[in-house]
């Protein structure tokens, strides 16, 4: 029998109707594949040879497939819109990985749906490459991120300031349900749809819950718990969301919707780059806050599943979501002590942390070079004031001296926990702009290639480890919408 390119098993399409609007992706005028991610592929259990450039375009429905837009609210910026939903992707379905884990295929770009509301359902080839790059790096620096299984020009434009190259993006995750898909039935008072939705997620993600006597209080602990972890990685590496509206906020813990993200060159604890982030709501230092604030908001969401009476369900709330600030605080402090080499816990560690970074925000010091020097003699030469940073150096070295003798483990920690190479903004500009004025994506696979083994310094890619010069700095990032 011939191998079919995905061996769906989808559970999703078996929900309520009013859960999605049914929909086939649009065709495009001439699909050409940019690049297959062969390594994830193989994690799919896909046959990477299989994947063709009409399928991955939307021009053909894969056998097995049941392709659908997810419904689901959302508040951006702070503002409530009771209906959002997937308004320029749609779900093929869900393949079990090697892993035995389940994980969703989704088009990105594939045309309109009935929650596009004045959009056009299609994606541009600029943001097509940013979240492939990016979210390439997340998975390669360990934190829980979705993944590009494939991106393909469409050969038409779309418009946006100005006519645009067209492309798709096939996104991998281990589910697309976000706070703002429990916020779309708990907008509409139906708590049939809110059980059967929660039921649905602690069934996918996070079975151990319904074992709990309290199985919607534990799922809202265990999502609080994922959370937290994930902000603490965001914070480690310098990395700015840019919209972490809940309709962004995976449920599954995993970094989603990479639009006007970025990675801080200079330190700014207060830094910025989305150009519709005016009032700077998700700056890099008020992450933590707002992830917090979104699962409030999940929270409000699951009362009516928490307890029979509101002062009960409140009070459940609560104890879920109280152990967010110690989840967070522990998973922070662990990430700060591994890009210090630190392998034991003293109660001071946060305080020489802490000051650290504020000696480098002070100094505007580069985040990925400043980490990835310590322990180097050249670690000084980025500081102005020599005598502040040989201070904090004397203090760091007292107490490695409190650690056990074990220097090659120490190295090994913090190589993972300080790449070499980031994404650098100015870096992805440059690609994308190979790819869209020359139709050049060697310097997009070039980069990808950086950004396979960011732990170690590789000298062929001594390139994407050179911060920016003063005219290379991107100040501002834009959504792809």
């Amino acid at each position: 029998m011939e191998q079919l390119p995905f061996a769906f098993d989808n559970s999703y399409a078996r929900l309520p109707p009013h859960f999605f609007q049914r929909v086939d992706p649009t065709p495009v005028a001439e699909p050409r594949l940019i690049e297959v991610n062969r390594a994830l592929a193989e994690e799919l259990g896909i046959d990477a040879d299989r994947l063709t450039a009409a399928m991955l375009g939307g021009n053909e429905v894969p056998f097995g497939a049941e392709p659908l837009a997810m419904a689901y609210a959302g508040h951006q910026f702070g503002y409530f819109v009771p209906q959002l939903g997937d308004g320029r992707a749609i779900l093929l379905g869900e393949v079990i990985d090697r892993n035995g884990l389940r994980r969703d295929i989704q088009l990105k770009g594939s045309g309109l749906t009935a929650f596009s509301r004045r959009g056009d359902g299609r994606a541009a080839l600029g943001p097509v490459l940013r979240e492939y790059l990016v979210g390439e790096a997340m998975a390669a620096f360990g934190i829980p991120t979705t993944r590009a299984l494939a991106a393909v020009t469409t050969g038409q434009p779309v418009l946006r300031e100005m006519p645009l190259p067209g492309a798709v993006l096939t996104r991998v995750a281990s589910s697309h349900l976000r706070v703002g898909s429990f916020q779309f039935f708990a907008a509409r008072e139906d708590k049939e749809g809110l059980k059967a939705l929660a039921d649905y997620a602690i069934a996918r993600h996070y079975p151990e819950a319904a074992q709990a006597d309290k199985p919607y209080r534990a799922f809202l602990q265990m999502v609080v718990e994922r959370q937290a972890a994930l902000i603490a990685q965001w914070q480690r590496v310098g990395f700015i969301h840019g919209v972490m509206n809940t309709d962004n906020c995976s449920i599954a813990g995993e970094t989603i919707d990479f639009g006007p993200c970025a990675f801080m060159d200079g330190f700014d604890p207060n830094k910025v780059f989305s150009s519709i982030d005016e009032g700077g709501r998700y700056a890099y230092n008020n992450q933590p806050r707002m992830a917090q604030w979104n699962l409030f908001r999940l929270a409000e969401c699951l009362l009516p599943l928490l307890a029979d009476t509101e002062e009960d369900s409140v009070a459940e709330a609560e104890l879920a979501l109280e152990r967010y600030k110690t989840a967070f605080e522990e998973a922070y402090l662990a990430a700060l002590r591994g890009k210090l080499g630190l392998l034991t816990a003293q109660p001071d560690d946060m305080e020489l942390a802490q000051d650290f970074l504020k000696l480098m925000a002070t100094e505007q010091a580069d985040f990925t070079i400043t980490f990835r020097r310590l322990g180097d003699e050249t670690l000084r030469h980025l500081f102005a004031d020599k005598a502040v940073i040989d201070d904090w150096l004397t203090r760091w070295s007292l107490r490695l001296a409190q650690e056990p003798d074990r220097d090659e483990e120490r190295r090994a920690v913090m190589r993972r926990a300080n790449p070499a190479v980031i994404p650098r903004n100015h870096r992805i500009e440059a690609v994308i702009r190979a790819a869209v004025d020359n139709e050049d994506f060697a310097p997009f696979r070039e980069m990808l290639a950086a950004l396979k083994d960011p732990s170690d310094d590789h000298p062929e890619f001594a390139l994407y480890q050179q911060p920016p010069r003063s005219e290379e700095l991107v100040l501002r990032t834009f959504c792809g919408t």
